[in-house]
Protein backbone atom coordinates (compact mmCIF):
# COMPACT_ATOMS: atom_id res chain seq x y z
CA UNK A 1 0.00 0.00 0.00
CA UNK A 2 1.20 3.16 -0.94
CA UNK A 3 0.67 6.11 1.72
CA UNK A 4 1.26 9.79 0.74
CA UNK A 5 1.48 12.16 3.66
CA UNK A 6 -0.01 15.61 3.50
CA UNK A 7 -0.71 18.06 6.16
CA UNK A 8 -3.81 20.63 5.35
CA UNK A 9 -3.65 24.02 7.45
CA UNK A 10 -6.94 25.76 6.96
CA UNK A 11 -7.95 29.30 8.63
CA UNK A 12 -11.15 28.72 10.46
CA UNK A 13 -12.62 31.23 8.10
CA UNK A 14 -12.56 33.49 5.17
CA UNK A 15 -10.45 36.34 6.73
CA UNK A 16 -8.86 33.75 9.32
CA UNK A 17 -9.56 35.53 13.03
CA UNK A 18 -13.10 33.65 13.28
CA UNK A 19 -13.91 32.74 16.44
CA UNK A 20 -12.54 36.63 17.44
CA UNK A 21 -15.56 38.47 16.87
CA UNK A 22 -13.85 41.91 17.34
CA UNK A 23 -11.49 41.18 14.35
CA UNK A 24 -13.59 38.61 12.15
CA UNK A 25 -15.76 40.28 9.82
CA UNK A 26 -17.65 36.86 8.47
CA UNK A 27 -20.90 35.98 8.50
CA UNK A 28 -21.71 32.78 10.06
CA UNK A 29 -23.14 31.66 6.43
CA UNK A 30 -19.50 32.69 4.69
CA UNK A 31 -17.92 30.64 7.94
CA UNK A 32 -20.14 27.63 7.42
CA UNK A 33 -19.64 27.64 3.49
CA UNK A 34 -15.61 28.08 4.01
CA UNK A 35 -15.49 25.41 6.34
CA UNK A 36 -17.42 23.24 4.19
CA UNK A 37 -15.18 23.07 1.19
CA UNK A 38 -13.36 19.87 2.83
CA UNK A 39 -16.23 17.30 2.04
CA UNK A 40 -16.65 14.83 4.98
CA UNK A 41 -15.41 12.07 2.77
CA UNK A 42 -12.35 13.85 2.37
CA UNK A 43 -11.68 14.38 5.95
CA UNK A 44 -12.79 10.84 6.88
CA UNK A 45 -9.41 9.86 4.61
CA UNK A 46 -7.11 11.76 6.70
CA UNK A 47 -5.02 10.17 9.43
CA UNK A 48 -5.33 13.41 12.24
CA UNK A 49 -8.29 15.94 12.01
CA UNK A 50 -7.71 18.51 14.29
CA UNK A 51 -8.94 22.12 15.49
CA UNK A 52 -5.84 24.75 17.00
CA UNK A 53 -6.16 27.43 19.11
CA UNK A 54 -4.30 30.91 19.06
CA UNK A 55 -1.55 30.40 21.49
CA UNK A 56 -1.35 33.04 24.06
CA UNK A 57 1.58 35.34 25.15
CA UNK A 58 1.72 33.44 28.64
CA UNK A 59 2.52 30.05 27.22
CA UNK A 60 5.39 31.30 24.88
CA UNK A 61 6.85 33.24 27.98
CA UNK A 62 6.17 30.54 30.67
CA UNK A 63 8.90 28.41 32.70
CA UNK A 64 7.26 24.99 31.14
CA UNK A 65 10.37 23.43 29.34
CA UNK A 66 9.50 21.32 25.92
CA UNK A 67 11.32 18.84 24.36
CA UNK A 68 14.07 20.07 22.32
CA UNK A 69 14.02 18.69 18.61
CA UNK A 70 17.01 17.03 19.35
CA UNK A 71 14.69 14.50 21.79
CA UNK A 72 12.01 14.59 19.72
CA UNK A 73 14.24 13.43 16.87
CA UNK A 74 15.23 10.19 19.58
CA UNK A 75 11.33 9.25 20.34
CA UNK A 76 10.27 9.35 16.57
CA UNK A 77 13.54 6.84 15.56
CA UNK A 78 12.90 4.88 18.55
CA UNK A 79 8.93 4.59 17.40
CA UNK A 80 10.26 3.40 13.88
CA UNK A 81 12.78 0.73 15.24
CA UNK A 82 9.80 -0.38 16.77
CA UNK A 83 7.58 -0.65 13.46
CA UNK A 84 10.42 -1.83 11.48
CA UNK A 85 10.77 -4.41 13.95
CA UNK A 86 6.75 -4.93 13.76
CA UNK A 87 6.35 -5.15 10.10
CA UNK A 88 9.69 -6.43 9.33
CA UNK A 89 9.23 -9.24 6.20
CA UNK A 90 5.76 -7.88 5.47
CA UNK A 91 6.49 -5.08 3.04
CA UNK A 92 4.38 -2.45 5.35
CA UNK A 93 6.50 0.22 6.62
CA UNK A 94 4.27 2.13 8.95
CA UNK A 95 1.44 2.12 11.06
CA UNK A 96 -0.67 4.27 8.30
CA UNK A 97 0.00 1.14 6.24
CA UNK A 98 -1.96 -0.99 7.94
CA UNK A 99 -6.04 -2.26 6.25
CA UNK A 100 -8.08 -3.26 8.64
CA UNK A 101 -6.52 -7.38 8.63
CA UNK A 102 -3.25 -5.83 9.86
CA UNK A 103 -4.64 -3.68 12.23
CA UNK A 104 -6.78 -6.69 13.63
CA UNK A 105 -3.20 -8.56 13.71
CA UNK A 106 -0.97 -5.62 15.56
CA UNK A 107 -2.83 -3.95 17.20
CA UNK A 108 -4.71 -6.16 19.65
CA UNK A 109 -6.82 -4.51 22.16
CA UNK A 110 -7.51 -5.98 25.27
CA UNK A 111 -11.06 -6.16 27.06
CA UNK A 112 -11.21 -2.67 28.69
CA UNK A 113 -9.53 -1.04 25.58
CA UNK A 114 -12.10 -2.53 23.32
CA UNK A 115 -14.96 -1.44 25.51
CA UNK A 116 -13.56 2.47 25.49
CA UNK A 117 -13.01 1.80 21.66
CA UNK A 118 -16.32 0.31 21.09
CA UNK A 119 -17.73 3.67 23.19
CA UNK A 120 -15.75 6.25 21.26
CA UNK A 121 -17.08 4.41 17.67
CA UNK A 122 -20.42 4.99 19.15
CA UNK A 123 -20.11 8.63 20.92
CA UNK A 124 -18.25 10.12 17.87
CA UNK A 125 -20.07 8.52 15.72
CA UNK A 126 -17.12 7.27 13.69
CA UNK A 127 -17.26 5.70 9.92
CA UNK A 128 -15.31 2.08 10.37
CA UNK A 129 -12.46 4.09 7.92
CA UNK A 130 -12.27 6.79 11.02
CA UNK A 131 -12.50 3.59 13.42
CA UNK A 132 -9.64 1.86 12.18
CA UNK A 133 -7.39 5.00 11.97
CA UNK A 134 -7.70 6.09 15.09
CA UNK A 135 -6.85 2.52 16.12
CA UNK A 136 -3.32 2.88 14.28
CA UNK A 137 -2.82 6.55 15.34
CA UNK A 138 -3.07 5.14 19.01
CA UNK A 139 -0.54 2.30 17.81
CA UNK A 140 1.96 5.01 16.77
CA UNK A 141 1.27 7.44 20.07
CA UNK A 142 2.30 3.74 21.89
CA UNK A 143 4.89 3.68 19.91
CA UNK A 144 6.01 6.96 20.55
CA UNK A 145 5.78 6.04 24.34
CA UNK A 146 7.88 2.91 24.34
CA UNK A 147 4.69 0.73 25.02
CA UNK A 148 4.25 -2.79 23.15
CA UNK A 149 0.73 -2.55 24.03
CA UNK A 150 -1.98 0.03 23.17
CA UNK A 151 -3.97 1.79 26.62
CA UNK A 152 -6.72 3.68 27.03
CA UNK A 153 -4.67 7.11 27.11
CA UNK A 154 -3.11 6.15 23.94
CA UNK A 155 -6.71 5.80 22.15
CA UNK A 156 -8.25 8.69 24.27
CA UNK A 157 -5.42 10.61 22.65
CA UNK A 158 -6.11 9.29 19.29
CA UNK A 159 -9.72 10.32 19.32
CA UNK A 160 -9.03 13.76 19.73
CA UNK A 161 -7.06 14.16 16.57
CA UNK A 162 -10.07 13.30 14.58
CA UNK A 163 -12.49 15.92 15.93
CA UNK A 164 -14.25 17.63 13.59
CA UNK A 165 -17.33 18.32 15.07
CA UNK A 166 -15.70 21.61 17.09
CA UNK A 167 -16.88 25.49 16.96
CA UNK A 168 -15.49 25.14 13.41
CA UNK A 169 -16.93 21.96 11.40
CA UNK A 170 -19.79 21.80 13.05
CA UNK A 171 -20.10 18.06 12.25
CA UNK A 172 -19.33 14.74 13.18
CA UNK A 173 -16.30 12.24 13.27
Amino acid sequence: MNCINFIVPMNPCPCGYYPDRNQCSCSPHEIYRYLHKVSGPLLDRMDLVTETKKVEIENLNGPKRSESSAEILERIMRARRMQEKRFAGTGFHFNADMGPAQVRKYCPLEKKEGQMLQQLFSAMNLSARAYHKVIKVARTIADLEGSERIERRHLAEAACYRKTDGKYWGRNG
